[in-house]
């Protein structure tokens, strides 16, 4: 097997700026992870599959099998239904990790049995049946929920808004191309709720985004700490799976076991 062509050093160096640390969460027994080499990605609001292609190739180049799921935005069912189809293809242990909203999706389709561990990106954890928006609601409103346009039932981030608090961190012109591909989700997808939450059985990752304009940074440490997870804090935007991709696929490595 080929040697990962992340630089330990340099990823190092970035856990210590960023503050990457372990949080103490509650006692939730839980397996060890075991050795996976599938592994299935799910984007969130505001983007499509490809917001995965900075870290797919680094998992790849260490021999894993990686999936990027084109979640319907539709509603929390259909997407559930398109994840439950690509972990129904893995052919064994699987991570599941999902950035943003899609933490719904791993939080619910977590539960499929080919699923070993979770990684959530800078994203929803809810409990099972949890109103997610009111537990929002106790934290500070994040700049970018002002950014949300409708056109009917159908709602995208406005060019400003998605520059500047969705990735607000990147290149201007790489923002902008992530742009142009934003899929707009439907009013119906933010009314769903989890029945059930994995990350109370399975081992769990979280990615916290400290200069994060879209979910509550707050919130993101919250969720991470009640879900007992493995934490680790970057000094990123929202996409810090765009922006830091090698600290990302270090933590999805983790939980695959091939760290």
């Amino acid at each position: 097997m080929p040697p990962i062509p992340l630089d330990r050093r340099g990823f190092s160096r970035a856990a210590l700026a960023s503050l990457a640390v372990t949080l103490a969460g509650p006692a939730l027994a839980r397996p060890a992870p075991v050795k996976a080499r599938n592994v299935v990605l799910v984007h969130g609001l505001f983007a499509d599959g490809s917001s995965w292609s900075e870290v797919i190739p680094l998992l790849q180049d260490r021999g894993l099998n990686v999936t990027s799921v084109q979640n319907p935005l539709t509603s929390l069912p259909d997407a559930m239904a398109e994840a439950t189809r690509v972990l129904d293809r893995q052919d064994g242990p699987t991570v599941l990790a999902g950035h943003s909203f899609s933490g719904m999706i791993v939080t619910e389709a977590g539960m499929h049995p080919n699923v070993s561990s979770l990684v959530y990106v800078a994203a929803r954890a809810p409990d099972a049946g949890e109103d997610y928006a009111a537990l929002a609601a106790k934290y500070p409103t994040p700049p970018a929920s002002a950014g949300i346009v409708y056109d009917g039932d159908e709602g995208r981030l406005g060019e400003t808004a998605f520059l500047r608090d969705f990735a607000g961190d990147l290149p201007p012109r790489k923002a902008k191309a992530l742009f142009a591909v934003q899929q707009p989700f439907h009013k119906l997808l933010l009314t769903g709720r989890t029945t059930q939450a994995a990350w109370r059985s399975k081992p769990s990752w979280y990615a916290v985004s400290t200069e994060d304009r879209t979910i509550n940074p707050d919130l993101e440490r919250f969720m991470a700490k009640r879900m007992g997870a493995t934490t680790i804090e970057l000094k990123s935007s929202h996409v810090s799976l765009i922006s830091h991709p090698q600290a990302i696929a270090r933590l999805i490595l983790e939980a695959a076991g091939q760290a």
